[in-house]
């Protein structure tokens, strides 16, 4: 698609990813507007994303002068369920208070099945993640290697699993690490089995309470991802447009939700909504 086009400008979204047919090898679309630039095709060339100052909120559209919550203006961050800090901190979750901001997508989407599972990003870590968005949410991560390790049927009950887990192993990505190389190959489903066995107390005690088809453990099998990278930096420097409106460079390769230049490397997710013009 993006070959008839020198130039693409609209409004940026994270990137779009999928595992492809060969060897687990991650696709990579960039959403500019209404388009979708494939990348994977100018690893090794020059690229270059100059954003315009105008930042437009990714739920109504107003525009903002900043983005809050990753594309938001500020009314929005404020009343929006997917906004909220039991997003990030699913064990939070106050809907059987009847404080949820929005009850009904509070019902869509913290009242489905998700997964907590392990992967290895810049270290072994804990996750979670709705069912829907398998291996989708690993790559945003950056996971060279994940798999399922329970199912549950809320939101808020994989907040509680997850947090078991905190007081073993990370659930955060040290992002440098990550752009720096890839993890050493870990044995993930060794270590889930070890993990399980460690905290068996904890969370047969949540199984206790919610009941055994709420949360049950998952024997799953490993999922490797490969990125497209052709070099990864000695030395982190990271593109702001915040501070400079133009990022350009050789495309070495990208990894997670960024992208690696020649020049740094710029976090497309942190700038969703910004409007830019994609040189190619």
């Amino acid at each position: 698609m993006g070959s008839k086009f020198d130039m693409l400008t609209g409004v940026l979204a994270k990137m779009r990813a999928d595992l492809g047919d060969h060897e687990n090898k991650v696709n990579y679309r960039l959403p500019v507007g209404e388009e979708e630039l494939p990348l994977n095709q100018f690893l090794g060339q020059s690229l270059k994303l100059e954003f315009s100052g105008k930042i437009s909120c990714l739920h109504c559209g107003r525009a903002t002068k900043k983005s809050f919550s990753q594309g938001y203006c500020y009314p929005c961050m404020k009343k929006l369920a997917q906004c909220d800090m039991c997003i990030m901190k699913p064990e939070t979750c106050h809907y059987h208070e009847g404080t949820c901001r929005e009850p009904e997508w509070g019902e869509r989407n913290c009242f489905t099945p998700h997964y907590v599972y392990l992967s290895n990003t810049s270290g072994l870590k804990v996750g979670i993640t709705r069912h829907t968005q398998i291996p989708t949410r690993w790559i945003d991560q950056g996971a060279t290697q994940a798999s399922i390790i329970f199912k549950v049927n809320t939101r808020q009950q994989s907040g509680f699993v997850e947090t078991a887990f905190k007081d073993l192993i990370a659930d955060k990505t040290n992002w440098r690490a990550l752009l720096k190389g890839n993890a050493e190959p870990r044995d993930i489903l060794g270590e889930a089995e070890k993990l399980k066995s460690q905290l068996k107390e904890g969370i047969d005690s949540l199984i206790t309470r919610f009941g055994e088809d709420e949360i049950e453990p998952v024997e799953s099998e490993l999922v490797e991802i490969d990125y497209p990278v052709l070099e990864f930096p000695s030395k982190i420097t990271s593109h702001n447009f915040d501070k400079n409106p133009v990022v350009e460079g050789t495309l070495k390769g990208i990894k997670g939700q960024y992208l690696i230049f020649d020049t740094g490397v710029i976090n497309i997710r942190k700038f969703t909504s910004y409007e830019v013009s994609v040189s190619y």
